[in-house]
């Protein structure tokens, strides 16, 4: 009787697989709340890579980490119509507090936009106080009616960045600076993520923004999931606000304003975009352990070779782990490892030590073959950057395998169900879009004929990219 796979196959049930794989490799459990989240120390490890390296991209962006409030008065929320029309469905309402009734009921942080400009408004009195560059690593609550761990949770970590700018232009630029220069560089050279870069339609975009720019990404069945989004406020909130600053010549203007996130969402992304049917496989720039020394034996001499190995590793820079538990069975441990995705797995047994090698297994390129240990830390730094590399080269062949260009929303529509599809704008519109909805298809974003991010929604030559969604 053939053995039980460890995960559902990917082909049988993708939900399944991503469920099981969530569990099995250690990431996250369900909270005791439904659409909460426990993360483990794995899982929060691959968040606190993540979160490294997008808060060093933002520092040199200019923008310094601050923190605000949890708990938001709910008077602020109507303060700007669309916004809170936007948010109204998914908002936690704190009614009671030390036994008693709220003179105003307070709104657990959905987004901050409306508190930051509560002090932006007294911080901002000048044209010399701009630009005022912030962000804030923290938690916020969005009342999920479909919770999926780390996709779509009621309790979730993000960074959101918030900035005033004395004009148009200068906020326009950061915001794309920031789509840029912060999320697309993370997602393609960090996480190896291929990623659409483009323009959300009116449907679409963040609540009380003129314009949010996307990264979107496809998954391993198909699905697309937005990634990191950066918006253009306009003065929408500046105005809500009184958010103003006197100008040179000496005249009271209003502040143009931006607003960025990222999330813990892209943990499910890792998981969803690279795992296959034996685990994770976590880029090895991002990987908090790049290279994990597999103890097969509990010999004496495999011990002493083990940690030997790891201290040169460690010494040349590289992120290591020596597992020398070996009252715990090898194939258990091996299996445990292919499902947490660590790059690179260096096996040493007692003959290993007797030949002066080890057996080296790569996470990513499937491959598995002896190599003499004196090599391993010249072989290694290059073994990672080329399965960053081929992690990356991967997602782009799917998603241009898989991406198909249409002209009728019949098509459009088609195409969605086993991927994307590219349609001209001027031929789809806002009823076609309309139309897609209604059968769970999503305009994901606008880009422009050349692949960039179009200046405006109705700029000749867009191109729709569809897709069902997560």
């Amino acid at each position: 009787m053939a053995e039980a796979p460890v995960l559902t196959p990917q082909a049988d049930d993708f939900p399944r697989w991503y469920q099981d794989l969530v569990g099995k490799a250690e990431l996250a459990d369900n909270g005791p709340v439904r659409g909460t989240m426990v993360i483990r120390p794995y899982g929060y490890g691959l968040w606190e890579r993540m979160q490294q390296e997008v808060d060093a991209r933002i520092k040199a962006a200019g923008a310094q980490n601050a923190y605000f409030p949890l708990f938001i008065p709910q008077s602020y929320l109507t303060k700007e119509a669309e916004h809170v029309e936007g948010f109204a469905p998914e908002l936690a309402v704190v009614t009671h507090g030390g036994g008693k009734e709220l003179e105003e009921p307070v709104v657990v942080r959905p987004t901050s936009e409306t508190i930051v400009n509560d002090y932006f408004s007294k911080w901002v009195q000048s044209y010399r106080d701009l630009p005022l560059l912030i962000n804030q690593w923290a938690n916020v609550v969005r009342w999920e009616l479909r919770p999926r761990v780390f996709l779509r949770t009621t309790e979730f970590l993000w960074q959101e960045g918030h900035t005033a700018h004395a004009t148009y232009e200068d906020a326009r630029d950061y915001a794309a600076h920031i789509h840029q220069e912060v999320y697309a560089d993370f997602l393609e050279n960090v996480l190896a993520m291929d990623v659409v870069p483009g323009r959300k339609t009116v449907r679409e975009r963040f609540a009380g923004a003129i314009n949010t720019l996307t990264l979107e990404g496809m998954m391993g069945d198909g699905k697309a999931l937005q990634l990191t989004t950066s918006h253009e406020l306009g003065q929408n909130f500046a105005k809500a606000f009184e958010t103003r600053y006197l100008s040179k010549d000496g005249r009271e203007e209003y502040v143009w304003q931006t607003s960025w996130g990222s999330t813990t969402r892209m943990v499910g992304a890792l998981v969803m975009m690279h795992g296959d049917d034996d685990g994770l496989r976590v880029p090895p720039r991002l990987a908090p352990v790049q290279v994990v020394i597999v103890a097969v034996k509990g010999d004496d001499a495999v011990l002493d070779t083990v940690r030997g190995i790891g201290d040169r590793l460690k010494t040349a820079g590289i992120r290591v782990h020596v597992d020398d538990r070996t009252d715990t069975p090898f194939g258990r441990r091996a299996v445990d490892w292919e499902l947490k995705g660590v790059p690179v797995r260096v096996e040493v047994g007692p003959r290993d030590v007797e030949n002066g090698t080890a057996v080296l297994v790569r996470r990513v390129a499937g491959s598995k073959e002896p190599t003499p240990i004196g090599a391993l830390s010249e072989i290694l730094p290059t073994v990672l950057e080329d399965d960053q590399a081929l992690l990356l080269a991967q997602s782009r062949e799917r998603r241009n395998d898989r991406t198909v260009e249409v002209t009728t929303v019949e098509e459009a529509a088609e195409a969605a169900s086993t991927g994307w599809a590219r349609i001209a704008w001027e031929t789809l519109g806002v009823e076609g879009e309309a139309k897609l909805a209604e059968r769970g298809v999503t305009v994901r974003c606008l880009v422009a004929a050349d692949g960039s991010v179009p200046e405006s929604d109705d700029q000749p030559g867009n191109i729709a990219v569809v897709a069902r969604a997560y």
